[in-house]
């Protein structure tokens, strides 16, 4: 346990003191944030905030993990000091999503184009990142059998029949493709993506911590073996999970409002994408979409504007995605982020609530 709080403390640590050095880093070089002129008024102030502020924690979750990993080797004789295949797959997915947002990022900034990447290249770049990650998670099974993925749809634990390895991929890349742009349309207001993120990924961290004190691999210990979570490397998704929280809050405190930097396509498909792994792997597949439920909220705004528009030539909202239209309402930005921070902290207690009672059913 000693890895969770030493890569939380870290994760904090070098976000903290990082952060503002990134930002004169990005600041010399004049990678400002671009504004859109439909946007809200009042965002135009924002202009040239520096931006790609996603490097920040991608690299502080990174260090924090493997640093954990070390000071953990030094102190203790715990075998479970040695990073796993399943913690280097879920920084991968969010590494390689993260390089998929920095190229936008970059060509927003530096080749003064607007939309960044051009839509098929930056599917292109999400679809092989999201294939990777998906069939190399069904490789390398333990010493029990078990790979970091299962060919099973999962709730709070598998369910169902297997959907075999090719529905498999398809149903991971659509989790990835819709939860990173869920957190990159979330990414709207100061502070809004990034504290909703530690709110979902201290979550996922006690999910880790739980499914690794109930593993059907420690079956001969527990009082009720039929109520075990047959999960591979839990304790390392929840020391990625706490590394993730630290990073974030430590990001939060420049990212907050007046936002000293934006985290950028950089960092919320890095989000997006590492948080469907956590799912993907400790087997929380659904669940992801209430404990992650403001972003499929705000997410849902775009697809009830898109289509209403296009089927009646009419807006539901002001203005999409959601947390615009309320600005429009006449909220002030930190209303609205608090508000949101609020709404996604309800998702995760009925998320973590709704775990806890599947656990205490099968008991």
């Amino acid at each position: 346990m000693k890895q969770i709080l030493f890569a939380g403390v870290i994760g904090l640590f070098l976000t903290l003191i990082g952060t503002p050095l990134l930002i004169k880093l990005l600041a010399r070089k004049g990678y400002g944030q671009y504004i859109r002129d439909d946007g809200p008024r009042e965002h135009a102030s924002k202009r040239g905030t520096p931006t790609m502020g996603g490097i920040a924690f991608i690299l502080a979750t990174v260090a924090a993990y493997f640093l954990s990993k070390l000071f953990t080797s030094w102190t203790t004789e715990d075998v479970t000091a040695t990073p796993t295949y399943t913690g280097l797959l879920v920084l991968g997915l969010m590494a390689g999503m993260g390089i998929v947002g920095f190229l936008d990022d970059y060509i927003k900034i530096v080749k003064r184009r607007s939309l960044g990447l051009r839509a098929k290249a930056k599917m292109a770049g999400q679809l092989i990142v999201g294939i990777g990650f998906a069939v190399l998670a069904l490789q390398f099974p333990d010493n029990r059998g078990n790979t970091p993925a299962s060919t099973k749809l999962s709730f709070i634990t598998d369910f169902g029949w297997t959907i075999g390895p090719v529905l498999f991929v398809v149903w991971a890349l659509f989790m990835i493709l819709a939860m990173s742009n869920g957190v990159n349309l979330t990414d709207g207001l100061d502070g809004l993506a990034t504290g909703a993120s530690v709110l979902v990924f201290g979550a996922y961290t006690f999910i880790g911590v739980w499914e690794f004190q109930e593993s059907c691999a420690n079956a001969v210990t527990l009082t009720n073996p039929a109520a075990c979570y047959e999960v591979r490397d839990p304790l390392d998704l929840a020391v990625i999970a706490s590394a993730l929280m630290g990073s974030c809050l430590g990001f939060l405190w420049w990212n907050t409002s007046p936002a000293k930097i934006f985290m950028g396509d950089t960092g919320s498909l890095a989000l997006g994408g590492v948080l469907t792994g956590l799912a993907i792997l400790s087997r929380t597949e659904l669940l992801v979409a209430i404990m992650g439920g403001l972003f499929v909220l705000i997410t849902m705004s775009v697809v009830i504007q898109v289509g209403s528009f296009r089927l009646t030539g009419r807006r539901v909202f002001r203005m999409a995605p959601l947390q615009h239209h309320f600005e429009l309402k006449g909220w002030s930005e930190v209303l609205v982020v608090v508000r949101f921070w609020i709404i996604q902290g309800i998702c995760v207690i009925v998320g973590l609530g709704l775990f806890y009672a599947g656990w205490a059913a099968d008991k």
